[in-house]
């Protein structure tokens, strides 16, 4: 019974996770699209519309499908980490952690399947900082406390629950 609640708190983690990323993309496309960039603070943060053809940051233009593949792939190496993790309190940040990089990584590959490019729209004029969405926020903020974690939190012994000889 924990499990299932562990499952269906983190399905609705990510299902909010993902419409609140496509509402702020929708309402980029609505007030952004065709307009003068929004300035929040005039020479240092805007809101400007972007269609992002490409990767993180507008690298590797048109690979839709390549990003297609690769997104697949990644969703299934997290939901395969999540799935061994779910409900050991131990793990709970690394669980949210998963929860952020796959709703950043579907709320893309929703845009990528439905529009052909990613909507972006958050732009740091300040230092140039290429534009970006929510769900690129998500990614990177979600990737890099998973990373902080692996590296000072969890211990070697932590990772012997990926092992392919314990019981799924």
């Amino acid at each position: 019974m924990k499990l299932i609640k562990t499952y269906m708190a983190g399905i609705i983690t990510l299902i909010a996770a993902i419409l609140l990323d496509q509402f702020t993309k929708y309402l980029a496309a609505v007030y952004l699209k065709d307009q003068s960039p929004f300035i929040l603070l005039d020479g240092i943060f805007e809101l400007t519309y972007l269609e992002n053809r490409g990767a993180a940051f507008g690298m590797m233009q048109g690979r839709q499908f390549f990003f297609l593949i690769m997104t697949i792939f990644l969703l299934g190496f997290l939901f395969f980490c999540y799935r061994r993790i779910a409900g050991q309190r131990h793990y709970f940040p690394i669980e949210l952690c998963i929860i952020f990089v796959v709703a950043g990584a579907i709320g893309n590959m929703i845009d990528r399947i439905r529009l052909g490019y990613v909507v972006d729209f958050f732009y740091f004029s300040l230092i140039d900082f290429p534009v970006f969405n929510v769900a690129d926020i998500y990614v990177t903020v979600a990737a890099f406390l998973g990373f902080i974690l692996l590296m000072f939190y969890y211990k070697e012994e932590d990772f012997l629950i990926f092992s392919w000889k314990r019981k799924i």
